[in-house]
């Protein structure tokens, strides 16, 4: 009997304390590569440079990470999710535009947004985790934007949190058929130049995958325990 209970206690002790898995999502590909930024660079290259980022914020946060799509060549989205079987967590970077019409204006267009599925398998905790990574990105002096809640055709998102710049898209490909909770993080408008700028700066990529990596230890995924706010 009290060997059955040391061995449950070391078990249980190696489970707490074993890294969570993090896929971290490249947005788009090569021949599918996103928005065009500002300067004429595709959002593939944005999307890469930060996931890799990201990526190190997480393994030295102590997290596992798996990097998916890095290759340029994922065009299925379908086959994202299925490369992230078994994580703890997905999360999908990417880099925001506007709806053609507002191009001309699109200097006026700043900040990150946050989406969440209520079609993925577990929507309550996909959506604790968009709040706590909202948390961190304020905290960081990061603002969001709130232009994909307009009422315009390509637009029109349900608001899930307007002050952390969450929102419902439900069938978002990755979000609803990810096989654990997800994210799909925008970090900022590549079309807006002044944006554009910013986000190709070292500095400012390791300060939102700094957030990331907060927020996302913060909501106590692969079962971390959640920190006090």
């Amino acid at each position: 009997m009290m060997r059955s209970l040391v061995l449950a206690a070391l078990l249980a002790a190696a489970t707490a304390g074993a890294a969570d898995l993090v896929a971290v999502d490249v947005g788009h590909s090569h021949s599918k590569s996103g928005a065009t930024s500002a300067g004429g660079r595709p959002e593939f290259e944005f999307n890469l440079a930060l996931a890799r980022v990201v990526g190190d914020a997480l393994t030295q946060d102590g997290h596992e990470v798996r990097l998916i799509g890095a290759d340029g060549e994922m065009d299925v989205l379908t086959e994202r999710t299925r490369a992230a079987a078994g994580a703890d967590f997905f999360l999908s970077i990417h880099h925001d535009s506007v709806q053609p019409q507002y191009l001309p204006q699109a200097g006026r267009f700043a900040g990150y947004s946050l989406f969440v599925s209520r079609k993925n398998v577990d929507p309550a905790a996909s959506l604790a985790c968009a709040t706590r990574v909202g948390d961190a990105l304020l905290a960081a002096g990061l603002k969001p934007s709130l232009h994909h809640a307009e009422p315009i055709a390509g637009e029109n998102r349900p608001l899930a949190d307007a002050q952390r710049g969450i929102y419902w898209f439900d069938d978002l490909v990755v979000l609803k058929t990810a096989t654990q909770p997800a994210l799909l993080f925008e970090a900022g408008v590549i079309v807006n130049p002044q944006q554009e700028a910013l986000l190709r700066q070292p500095a400012t990529r390791t300060l939102l995958a700094q957030a990331l990596a907060t927020g996302l230890h913060q909501c106590g995924i692969g079962g971390r325990q959640p920190e006090a706010k």
